[in-house]
């Protein structure tokens, strides 16, 4: 009968569980959101797909001879179709990303410290600028002269007309490389703060990590050496960045570290004297 009387009743919830319970909830309230807006966004965009092509199309056909009948051709029947809205789609996620990450950031920010909350939140604003940074860099500056230097060294008797499918994932592929590659400062920042290591080893690990940078180049990229070489420059050059910026934030805490053993030796002198 006592055994019976301490099982608690099954309708009944263990508390430990209802924290765990209502995260998930809200995790999949703020997906919802995010996907609805993301959705959103693109239904708006969809009447001007083709012309969203077109502009992401005009670092290629800017260089591309239309006497000589070189064009972007489509070699499936969809491709016309759906090409457009599968880059109209892609943009729609690009342009939504700070909303996503604010979504991101409102979940686990009541999980942390305020001076976690100081150090994340710039982070995450200057991780979103960069990534827009570097595909903003490999659009304007990185496609013209890829392609410009494709066309130009064609032979005479090969007509230059590129698939359109190809060419957007060739384009996505690009995009999305340079935008991860914009993000190396962040990188170093974060090893710098969270103790993993210095800016005197970054310093040291310099060679290793620019012929590291040329091998990531050839995995990110299309296999020629103009397109690698165009990634892997711009990651050492981040890469220096983010060590001149790492000397600087580890100066500061290492201040504000002797600052507050300065206090707490401060306080021990006047409890003793006291």
């Amino acid at each position: 009968m006592n055994a019976a009387k301490n099982t608690p009743p099954d309708d009944e919830h263990d508390p430990k569980e209802l924290p765990l319970v209502s995260h998930l909830v809200e995790l999949r309230d703020r997906i919802l959101r995010s996907v609805v807006v993301v959705f959103v966004v693109f239904l708006a965009m969809i009447a001007w797909a083709s012309d969203i092509y077109e502009f992401v199309s005009a670092p290629l056909t800017g260089v591309l001879n239309a006497d000589l009948g070189e064009r972007i051709i489509s070699t499936r029947p969809l491709d016309p179709f759906l090409a457009p809205f599968k880059l109209t789609f892609m943009l729609a996620i690009f342009i939504c990303i700070p909303y996503i990450l604010h979504q991101a950031w409102a979940f686990i920010a009541p999980g942390l410290y305020r001076n976690e909350v100081k150090i994340t939140l710039p982070i995450i604003v200057s991780s979103v600028l960069l990534f827009y940074l570097g595909v903003a860099f490999s659009y304007f500056v990185v496609l013209g002269f890829l392609f410009d230097f494709f066309t130009s060294v064609a032979p005479n008797n090969v007509t230059v007309m590129t698939d359109m499918t190809a060419y957007l994932d060739f384009v996505m592929s690009l995009f999305l490389a340079f935008g991860l590659v914009f993000e190396i400062p962040i990188a170093t920042l974060l090893l710098v703060i969270t103790g993993v290591v210095t800016p005197k080893v970054l310093s040291e690990k310099r060679p290793y990590v620019i012929i590291g940078c040329f091998l990531i180049a050839t995995f990110l990229t299309p296999p020629d050496p103009f397109s690698q070489c165009m990634l892997a420059i711009p990651m050492c050059l981040l890469y220096e960045a983010g060590i001149i910026a790492s000397r600087v934030v580890y100066r500061r805490k290492k201040d504000e570290d002797d600052a507050e053993e300065g206090g707490e030796e401060d306080k021990k002198e006047e409890t003793t004297t006291s």
